[in-house]
């Protein structure tokens, strides 16, 4: 087994490395759909939901393939919008980035970049809006989202108050630090503002315990813990430095560890690569996974566990990727 890894160094030390894994295949998506930012996996089963660049969101089953589940827009129609990646369409058409699937009722919350915080339901279609901003501040560009499947609560980020996904690289280049962490209360309706002045956050997942949240600033290149309970709730520490970290997802089970998304530089081209980083509550870096042999130089935006593999979403690729050990 050992000698099907692939033995990639980077420039500087890392703790336990795990560089490759053997197996990597494709889930295609259907012609023209391109872009899947993230995934909510069913609890059973492995059917999962993603959104794509034209603002389709996509139910993945075997073994039919994906098929077209929900919009965000009572304005977006398929002759326009199927196919598209022109970014001034996006507040026509829709674009999805966070998802995250309540078990227990089975809606599906989506956080879209133009149309706000909304919710569609097992049967699909368009979906319904719940929040287009909070405290008097509209939404610029929802990215991250994660729901507490004890409570319902919704937690989600706000990268910007300034700037959208059709400026997005303003926005990481002018270190703006107008972003929010939110929650939303499905029983209230109620939107409450955890933290402001956040440098591009983007991912957010709850922990086990509902205790705390962790959050990725991408371009404050840090990630946070943002206490929920205990006699720390409702402040922060700051647990890891790392390049342009994008989603954080749980991983299962009951220890406190989760998968993020980030960057390294590999010298001495600075040529950037792509990493999966499993990491613990306090921010250790347990495990380090390389995507340079699958994606080159493209980057990656989440790295989900799911039945004993690992799946991967880009907003650069036509398809899902999978890792098998």
């Amino acid at each position: 087994m050992a000698a099907m890894l692939s033995l990639f160094v980077f420039v500087f030390s890392l703790p336990r490395m795990v560089v490759s894994i053997p197996t990597f295949t494709k889930i295609p998506f259907p012609p023209k759909a391109f872009g899947g930012e993230s995934i909510a996996f069913e609890p059973v089963g492995g059917a999962f939901y993603t959104g794509v660049a034209d603002g389709r969101i996509l139910k993945h089953q075997a073994p039919d393939g994906f098929t077209d589940f929900a919009f965000t827009t009572p304005t977006r129609s398929k002759a326009v919008c199927d196919g598209t990646t022109n970014l001034d369409l996006g507040p026509i058409c829709g674009r999805t980035f966070g998802l995250a699937l309540h078990y227990a009722t089975r809606q599906l919350y989506i956080a879209d970049a133009y149309s706000g915080l909304l919710v569609v339901g097992p049967n699909g279609r368009l979906a319904t809006q719940l929040a287009t901003g909070a405290e008097g501040q509209a939404f610029h560009f929802l990215d991250g989202l994660d729901v507490d499947q004890g409570t319902g609560v919704l937690y989600f980020t706000d990268a910007s108050g300034v700037y959208d996904f059709r400026t997005i690289v303003k926005l990481n280049t002018t270190n703006d630090s107008t972003g929010r962490l939110l929650s939303y209360n499905p029983r209230s309706s109620q939107v409450t503002v955890l933290l402001r002045n956040l440098t591009g956050p983007a991912g957010v997942a709850i922990s086990v315990d509902s205790s705390f949240l962790l959050v990725s600033e991408f371009t404050g290149n840090r990630t946070l813990k943002y206490w929920l309970r205990g006699p720390r709730a409702n402040s922060f520490d700051i647990i890891n430095f790392q390049a342009k970290p994008d989603n954080i997802k749980r991983n299962p089970g009951l220890l406190q560890t989760f998968w993020e998304v980030a960057i390294i530089t590999r010298q001495p081209a600075g040529t950037p690569v792509p990493i999966g980083q499993r990491i613990s509550a306090f921010g250790a870096v347990l495990d380090t996974i390389s995507f340079e042999a699958q994606y080159s130089t493209t980057p990656i935006s989440e790295v989900q566990p799911f039945g004993g593999a690992l799946y991967i979403s880009s907003r650069s690729t036509d398809f899902v990727g999978v890792l098998r050990p």
